[in-house]
């Protein structure tokens, strides 16, 4: 009978995290539909993303979800902007019309100055990081809200 309680404690304390990936496996199945994408394997807290072309996309749930768009393009397509846009509206609620030349200007600035541009906004941020030399990740960028405190 003592096992019991562990037992019970156990499933307690496992209780969140099972919930936790509920509503980002519920995220990144809205998001993969919004984008045209299948979500394919979870490894820890990020989902990838399947889509068709060279861009590859994940959401990743820590205290606060982010999406993630990867290009291996020498610059970034209109697609690429677009879809991460489209991600960013469901994740952090503020509209892809507003998002996107946000998303841009990051991209812009870190090729620019050749490191990793912040821009906040609103409680989220967008954030992009650009290697024109790299054969397989020419730009990073990501969406998400920013932990409260």
């Amino acid at each position: 009978m003592p096992r019991l309680p562990v037992l019970l404690a156990a499933c307690l304390a496992l209780a969140p995290a099972v919930a936790h990936a509920d509503s980002c496996d519920d995220l990144t199945k809205q998001i993969a539909k919004a984008i045209g994408g299948k979500v394919g394997r979870r490894s820890g807290p990020s989902i990838d993303i399947r889509v068709a072309g060279p861009n590859k996309f994940d959401v990743t749930c820590r205290a606060e979800p982010i999406v993630q768009a990867i290009s291996a393009e020498p610059q970034p397509s209109a697609a690429f902007f677009r879809e991460l846009s489209t991600a960013s509206e469901i994740l952090i609620g503020e509209s892809a019309a507003t998002v996107e030349p946000i998303i841009a200007k990051a991209y812009r600035t870190a090729l620019s100055e050749g490191r990793k541009s912040f821009i906040q906004q609103n409680g989220w941020s967008a954030s992009c990081y650009a290697d024109p030399t790299s054969s397989t990740m020419r730009t990073l960028c990501s969406v998400g809200r920013i932990p409260p405190g």
